[in-house]
Parts: C-alpha cells; structure tokens; sequence
C-alpha cells in the first residue's frame, strides 16, 4: 500500500518518510517544491499543496494520506478542509491527521480550533482515520526563549504533557503501517505534565546559563509581543498557547504512544540532557 505524506520537506513529515522509507514502505512524498523533498527509496516526489488542485493528482495511487496540519494562517481551516476533498477524489482510503491536544470548537488555544474543524472535515468525508493529537512539542521549548533568557508568557502555574518530536514521529510511522487504529484519536504526550518553570530549570542545566520564566499576564503578554510586526490572529495564537497551559488543558499525561510503540514516552532529560551528562 503506498502511502503519501504530505510536508515531507519538514521535520514530522520527513521523519515519518524516511521511517517508513526504512521500513521498505512505497510512499509519495508531496511538497510545495519537490526539489526539496528527500531522495529516499521507494519513494516519488510530487507537487502539491493544501488549497492547491495540484494535490488530488499528486494523491492518486495512495491509499493512505499522511495529513501533517499546515503552517498556521488566517486560512488553514479552509484549505486543510480542501485538502480532504482531493483525497476523497484521488481515492484516498485513509487519512492520519496530525492535530493538538486542545482541538474542540471553543479551545483556549485559538490554533486548535483550525484543528478541530479539519478533524471534522475528515470524519464527514467518510474516509477511515486516526487523529494523531500531539501535545506541545519538547524540542522547541528553546526557542520560547527570550534575549534575555527569559520565557515570559501567561501559563501561571500550569502544566503541559510535552512531547518529543522524535516520539511522535515514530508513532505516526508506527501507526500509518497498520490499519489497527483506524477510527481512533490518539493523544501522543510526554511522561510527565511539566511547568515552564520545570523547562526553564531543565534549559538552565542544559544550556549552563540561568533561564528564567516570567509568569505574564494577558495584557503584559499581548504587550510584549507588540512589536513583532505580526497580525491579530497570529499573536492571538501564541498568546493563547500559553494560556491553555494555564487553563490544565495541555496537562493530561496519555498512555497513548507506549500503546502505539510499546516503550515509555522520552522525558525533558532526554531531550535537554544536563551539560554534567554530556
């Protein structure tokens, strides 16, 4: 069965095609620009994008689409619901979507609603699925880091199940190469529900530097992003990110990817080993 994956020039997507690429899997890789989609075995290239009808040819042949969401824009919903119209005309069987934690139609974090509507589009369209929905990932903790070293953002003290990148793409890989969880939602987090104040701590003995976190209000967050020359919408989606942390929508520890891959989840010492570790 050929499985195409959408944003393999990305890091989940082309994690996921060159698992699957190990794994002898036949797949079609579509990219914007297929000049920058991998070169890997059993696999072809192909143009395409969400909004684009590019797509439904470029998804003729697979059964199986892998459905990795769009970079955030004012548009997304629209074009993702697009997305799964190509795929039920291309004769797709299967859709696995990756999504968020918090999707539902009224979620704090105002991104997940995007993600929310897609999973809809998706169950309405009557193609098998699963719904991947990841947590917030480890791997980019760092980058929420100020010039400063501060992370600064209004998540009081609550909690999120963080995940590792690495772990959500060998599930999506592990998941996309069997059919036993068509129908279901996974939520794929970490071992533990961790605080920013927990991440600064563990970005402090990583990076051998103090990093701190600064528990902003709404209006101090919206505030200090002022000046980033970003629209409404966008800023909206950053602050509300921190403020489903606050609201313990993001802080439910799943079961879900030792089901799927039969391990425990890797934890924040994995992925920010202490430099006395190193």
């Amino acid at each position: 069965m050929r499985i195409a994956v959408s944003g393999a020039s990305g890091h989940i997507g082309g994690g996921v095609a060159d698992l699957l690429a190990a794994a002898g899997t036949p797949t079609t890789l579509i990219g914007r620009d297929p000049s920058r989609l991998p070169a890997l075995p059993g696999a072809t290239a192909a143009r395409g994008s969400f909004g684009d009808p590019a797509l439904r040819d470029a998804l003729r042949g697979a059964d199986t689409f892998f459905m990795a969401s769009a970079t955030e824009s004012v548009d997304r919903a629209a074009r993702q619901r697009q997305a799964v119209d190509a795929a039920v005309a291309a004769g797709v069987r299967r859709i696995v979507y990756v999504s968020f934690v918090a999707a539902g139609p009224h979620c704090t974090f105002t991104f997940g609603r995007d993600h929310w509507d897609t999973e809809q589009a998706i169950r309405d369209s009557g193609l098998a699925f699963t719904f991947l929905r990841d947590n917030m990932y480890l791997d980019l903790m760092p980058g929420m880091i100020g010039p400063d070293d501060v992370i600064r953002g209004p998540a009081g003290h609550g909690r999120a199940a963080m995940v590792a990148r690495a772990d959500v793409i060998e599930a999506a890989a592990a998941v996309l190469r069997t059919d036993r969880h068509d129908g279901r939602t996974l939520e794929l987090t970490g071992p533990a529900a961790l605080s920013l104040a927990d991440v600064a701590d563990a970005l402090t003995a990583a990076l051998g530097r103090p990093i701190g976190y600064h528990r902003e209000t709404l209006d101090e967050a919206y505030a200090s992003r002022a000046g980033l020359a970003a629209e409404r919408w966008e800023v909206d989606g950053w602050v509300s990110s921190y403020a489903a942390i606050a609201n313990g929508d993001l802080g439910r520890v799943s079961g879900d990817v030792r089901r799927v891959l039969h391990r425990d989840p890797v934890g924040i010492a994995a992925v920010f080993p202490p430099l006395a570790d190193l």
